[in-house]
């Protein structure tokens, strides 16, 4: 088996109650190792509650949980020196310097000063916050601070690393910065499990999701299949003669076409809309329209943005705007 294959992450039926209320109840899911695994979902879903469970913060009701081969429950000295957490909110010594708060977290994970020393260093330096490394935390704007929690999770290098709303706060350079760094993380092996309210940071760092709402995963899988169930691209055609637009849709309900469900006409627009699920299917729908001679001005594909998909798996009405548009050439 590739080490792409393995697990690092795996959960079974984790039920957690506070009172009367199931933050958790019953969930699944696998995170393989050396990806990021995005977890969506309302305010007040779970999603903090089961990285505190996987983190050996809060213990579990119910179910089993085995990160980087360590359980959770059972194991969870061990399990903590292969993980790093970075929560909502920076969780730094502001009386202590950046230098001083990543050095001392090397040595309470047992880093020699040397080493420690040396990745305080190059932690700082990978987070450009060089500059500001002898001033006290305090000091630090919001996005330095964020950097600085960011930096202090992956001191000890570890094998699996929780992100719970990274980002939240950020501006889009120091984001983009925050993004670069975990690509790069997992780059060199880490597997991370990121929470998060923003569907661009999913998409951007996710190579599959899991959808999550009272408490219970209602969804997973790649963004093109979770897309493909909200149902897939759009083609949108414009035919040179708007009075074709009857006629083309007539065409490709007749056709026979595999997968081709229909077409809408929408004469305000001037387009005829067709689903569509791969680019063959496009290819077989433009080719039809070009071989029973219809001439044809633009074609474009609508994509469903990741907010659409969140919001119509969870049950919330689906906005018009947020949608990815890509234009081809006719």
């Amino acid at each position: 088996m590739t080490r792409i294959d393995k697990n690092a992450v795996e959960v079974r039926g984790l039920v957690k109650h506070y009172g009367e209320t199931k933050a958790l109840d019953g969930v699944d899911l696998d995170v393989r190792e050396g990806t990021v695994l995005g977890v969506l979902g309302p305010n007040g879903a779970g999603k903090t509650t089961l990285v505190r469970c996987l983190s050996t913060l809060v213990a579990p009701d119910a179910g089993h949980a085995t990160v980087a081969g360590f359980d959770v429950v059972k194991q969870p000295r061990q399990l903590r020196r292969t993980i790093g957490l970075t929560g909502q909110y920076a969780s730094v010594d502001e009386k202590l310097s950046g230098w001083e708060n990543l050095y001392m977290i090397g040595r309470l994970l047992d880093l020699s000063r040397k080493d420690a020393r040396r990745r305080s260093d190059e932690l700082l330096e990978r987070f450009s916050l060089t500059e500001a490394a002898k001033r006290p935390t305090m000091q630090y704007s919001g996005g330095m601070r964020r950097r600085l929690d960011l930096a202090a999770s992956m001191v000890g290098q570890p094998a699996v690393l929780y992100l719970d709303e990274p980002t939240t706060g950020l501006d889009p350079r120091t984001r983009n910065e925050v993004w670069d760094e975990v690509q790069r993380m997992v780059a060199e092996g880490a597997t991370v499990l990121l929470t998060t309210q923003y569907m661009e940071e999913a998409e951007q760092l996710a190579s599959e999701l899991t959808v999550i709402d009272r408490g219970r995963v209602i969804a997973s899988g790649k963004v093109d299949e979770l897309k493909a169930r909200v149902g897939g691209r759009t083609l949108q055609i414009r035919p040179s003669d708007p009075a074709q637009l009857p006629a083309m849709a007539r065409a490709l309900g007749e056709s026979g076409l595999d997968g081709i469900a229909g077409a809408t006409v929408v004469p305000d627009d001037g387009l005829l809309y067709v689903p569509i699920l791969s680019d063959e299917q496009l290819t077989a729908v433009v080719g039809l329209l070009g071989s029973r001679g219809f001439g044809i001005a633009h074609i474009g594909t609508h994509l469903p943005s990741l907010d659409e998909v969140f919001l119509a798996i969870t049950g919330e009405k689906t906005p018009v705007s947020g949608t990815i548009s890509e234009e081809v050439a006719a």
